[in-house]
């Protein structure tokens, strides 16, 4: 049996954290670069919620801030919720807060709240006005609720749903099995849009939404929900890869993701979660947004939408 601090237990001393890096502060001690940082904890504690002590019960052993740093390794490793290191929280508490943060609709409001102060800093309005819509298929892991093939991608998987603002903030997230075609994907999608952000009253999408043989998915929107609903085409004779207009925001939206592992595919058994990862995710990109991290783009694609989006800021002012 292990003593550690003057009591005996069944396991062995968690280990202590260890870096060459040692800024000072709560930084002192940073072993992963997924964990959070002074500044980005500045941004994220007061939009988590505080215990309410008057209510009595146990004292939590670990506070919301390492809660984080495990999550978010999970997220950007892709590890197992099991195989997370002995230096952070134990993979239960982890796991237990990350399910009832989903649960209680924690996940969301830290979300929303951040989309709105990066809006803010970026000097638009926090209620946005028109949104990119588009689907993205990847494969999955084994087995869990809806699993699909998509004829399209040739990929057995889910597909997730997105609308985006303009800035590729993320306003509405769906995860269904990868068969779901995109008019009907997208109709729900609409839906969910219209009741949540009634200020937006244009989205653009691609022509998997409506083509010259179903259209029908742009008069519902217009006649049913008040959108308009842009369908943005490839040129015909242009072949590969074309950045295009609008739907480039989009696009760079689902390679924010996938550059967590844990979203390279979809590792989760049920929908819910996968929503959940998907905020997550945002959540974290927000934050390092606001607390002023540098950020290092990964691909010419990446720098290109950035040069484009500037371009556009521009030519708008």
């Amino acid at each position: 049996m292990w003593r550690f601090g003057g009591s005996y237990g069944s396991s062995p001393p968690r280990s202590r954290c260890v870096s060459n890096h040692n800024p000072g502060g709560d930084d002192a001690a940073r072993c992963y670069p997924s964990q959070i940082t002074d500044a980005m904890w500045a941004v994220l504690e007061p939009l988590l919620p505080a215990r309410d002590l008057s209510r009595g019960g146990r004292p939590r052993v670990y506070g919301n801030r390492p809660v984080l740093d495990a999550i978010f390794y999970v997220l950007r490793s892709g590890c197992q919720w099991r195989m997370i290191p002995h230096d952070l929280v134990p993979w239960w508490t982890a796991y237990r807060w990350y399910r009832t943060w989903a649960g209680d609709g924690t996940w969301d409001a830290v979300h929303d709240a951040l989309r709105a102060l990066v809006r803010a800093a970026a000097g638009k309005d926090p209620a946005p006005s028109a949104g990119v819509l588009d689907a993205q298929s990847v494969k999955s892991s084994e087995g869990g609720a809806a699993r699909g093939f998509d004829m399209a991608k040739k990929t057995t998987g889910r597909k997730r749903h997105l609308v985006v603002d303009t800035l590729g903030l993320v306003l509405v997230v769906m995860v269904t099995a990868a068969c779901v075609q995109d008019r009907p994907g997208g109709k729900v999608m609409l839906a969910r849009l219209a009741a949540t952000f009634p200020t937006v009253a244009l989205v653009w999408a691609d022509a998997g939404y409506a083509n010259t043989v179903d259209d029908g998915l742009v008069g519902w929107a217009r006649h049913t929900l008040g959108l308009l609903l842009q369908i943005v085409r490839r040129r015909d004779d242009v072949k590969g890869f074309q950045v295009l207009p609008r739907r480039w925001v989009v696009e760079r939206t689902f390679g924010w993701l996938v550059r967590n592992r844990r979203l390279a595919r979809d590792y989760e058994r049920l929908t819910a979660c996968s929503e959940a990862m998907i905020k997550i995710a945002m959540i974290r990109l927000m934050a390092a947004r606001l607390a002023g991290h540098k950020t290092t783009w990964a691909s010419t694609t990446e720098r290109e939408a950035l040069r484009r989006l500037t371009v556009e800021d521009q030519l708008a002012m």
